[in-house]
């Protein structure tokens, strides 16, 4: 399997600066669990270590760290969880995204809310992350 480029530079610099791409994606996420956003901007940035990876180890190489079969399934479970939450929610007397009408029990509205904003930013992120790297994999034809 040879790889996309013929420099060793271009693959060295990409295998060191591709997971810090994805640890910064992953901050970005996590503090959108605080504040506003970063469900979107986090899976962008972990989207965008992995088609790092993608054009300078070669897509063959790449695979190992996500397949391109499993992007469109990730892609539609991510969706499932951000729609998922707020359907719920309407269906236990909420608007759509009402996390306190979300039904679990044990927990106060407070509580629910702090949960289902991490629940609602773990399906953006998966679904932005995976659907920005299958759409590179269907430009690329692969």
């Amino acid at each position: 399997m040879k790889s996309q480029t013929e420099s060793p530079i271009i693959e060295v610099a990409a295998r060191g600066l591709a997971p810090v791409i994805q640890l910064i994606g992953i901050y970005v996420f996590f503090h959108g669990h605080y504040g506003p956003g970063g469900g979107f901007q986090g899976g962008v940035l972990l989207a965008a270590g992995v088609l790092l990876l993608r054009m300078s180890i070669g897509f063959d190489n790449s695979q190992l760290q996500l397949p391109s079969r499993k992007t469109i399934l990730l892609c539609a479970i991510g969706a499932l969880i951000f729609a998922g939450t707020g359907l719920v929610a309407l269906m236990f007397g909420g608007n759509f995204m009402d996390y306190a009408y979300l039904p679990v029990p044990g927990f106060e509205a407070a509580d629910l809310r702090y949960y289902a904003i991490l629940f609602i930013e773990v399906g953006v992120t998966m679904a932005v992350m995976t659907a920005l790297i299958s759409i590179y994999d269907d430009l690329l034809g692969s």
